[in-house]
């Protein structure tokens, strides 16, 4: 059995090289409640459930923030949440959204948002690691107030690549480029995490701003917990339903002509750093970088 799906891996990952089909947007996520996919990680106390637990709220305080995990661990599948950001001055709070492996060289898969003082826009940051490599920041402004009400935040991540999406808009692309020696997250099962928490150290203009506290509790609000992946044991290092998948289809091994205008207008207009630009911190580009439109 391992032989003959190492052997589906290689076929699939020469139709990658040479491409071919065409591209598609992921399906609608289904909205489900919180308890089906997901539990406490920490500080249960500071989860509050609403609606049934449809709703789901994280508080942090000066005392401490918390979050929540997936029940099982993920090979591969499409990921997403609605989230309604802290509200007000929430300089020095982050709230992630990410999938993470279970090892030292560990895969990683992020949304971060920063949070800054009121008034001043949301920083979305992404990363992506593979391997235990990361240092592939991208930061964006958002193009509306992600306090005000919930909106998408969501991954699909196949064999040939992950993507980012903020509703329906794709913000980020990482392609496998394992033929130009960058490493991908392709055998290694993940969890997916969210939570709450003070990072005054850094999140905001670098730690210079620090989190007020006389405004706690701050909140930040979850629904939908949609999860569509191959769902596998940590250990796992293949997907046992490989090629069978929606998402593991043909048409979502890029995205389409309508994405990539989209995206190249997230890279004009709302982009504020992207390391694939960091000449000073990065002289020599990372290969992948053309490939994934970032250069």
């Amino acid at each position: 059995m391992a032989t003959a799906t190492a052997a589906a891996m290689v076929v699939a990952m020469s139709v990658l090289l040479l491409g071919g089909g065409e591209a598609a947007a992921p399906r609608k996520p289904v909205d489900v409640a919180f308890e089906k996919n997901y539990v406490p990680t920490w500080a249960e106390d500071h989860i509050h459930y609403v609606d049934g637990g449809r709703e789901v709220q994280l508080y942090l305080d000066k005392s401490t923030g918390t979050g929540f995990q997936t029940r099982g661990s993920y090979l591969f599948g499409h990921f997403s949440m609605h989230i309604k950001l802290v509200a007000g001055d929430s300089a020095g709070t982050v709230t992630a959204f990410y999938l993470s492996s279970q090892n030292s060289e560990h895969d990683e898969i992020d949304f971060e948002f920063l949070g800054n003082r009121t008034g001043e826009p949301y920083i979305l940051q992404t990363n992506v690691f593979s391997g235990g490599k990361g240092d592939r920041e991208q930061r964006i402004y958002l193009w509306f107030d992600p306090t005000k009400d919930y909106h998408s935040y969501s991954v699909l991540w196949n064999l040939y690549m992950i993507a980012f999406f903020v509703d329906d808009t794709p913000i980020r692309v990482f392609k496998n480029s394992k033929d130009l020696g960058v490493r991908y997250p392709f055998n290694q099962p993940m969890k997916l995490y969210s939570s709450l928490w003070n990072a005054d150290d850094w999140a905001t203009r670098g730690g210079r701003e620090k989190t007020d506290w006389s405004r706690a509790p701050f909140v930040a609000s979850y629904r939908g917990f949609h999860v569509d992946g191959c769902e596998a044991s940590a250990e796992a290092r293949y997907c046992a339903t490989q090629g069978a998948r929606w998402w593991d289809q043909p048409e979502f091994r890029d995205l389409d002509a309508d994405q990539y205008r989209r995206l190249a207008w997230v890279r004009k207009t709302h982009t504020i750093y992207n390391y694939c630009e960091d000449r000073e911190r990065y002289p020599a580009m990372s290969p992948e970088c053309h490939r994934d439109r970032d250069a």
